[in-house]
């Protein structure tokens, strides 16, 4: 991940993507670069257009974003359930001890 994220550091910072640059960024966050994988992200890199890329990338990935919040929904109803059946045992559980003493 930090071979991309050091691309995407680049590109946002205006540099062009080289192996020195990225093998660069890797160094300055403490990292030792492996030059196979510099060289295999930039081989990669090479023609790609970033900015369509990531601007398609956010297209995909935002119809599956709205899906997640029902689950969560669903989740907390759960969770609230359970907390008032909590409690309505130990409302129980009280009124049951005042019979006996």
């Amino acid at each position: 991940m930090e071979y991309i994220y050091s691309a995407l550091l680049l590109h946002s910072a205006g540099k062009e993507i080289t192996e020195e640059n990225v093998a660069n960024v890797i160094k300055a966050a403490g990292l030792e670069p492996d030059q196979a994988r510099v060289k295999a992200l930039t081989a990669s890199l090479s023609g790609v257009n970033i900015e369509d890329a990531i601007s398609s990338a956010a297209i995909m990935a935002a119809p599956a974003a709205p899906a997640a919040a029902p689950a969560e929904k669903k989740e907390e109803k759960k969770k609230e359930e359970k907390k008032e059946e909590a409690v309505s045992e130990e409302e129980a559980a009280a009124g049951l001890g005042a019979l006996f003493g």
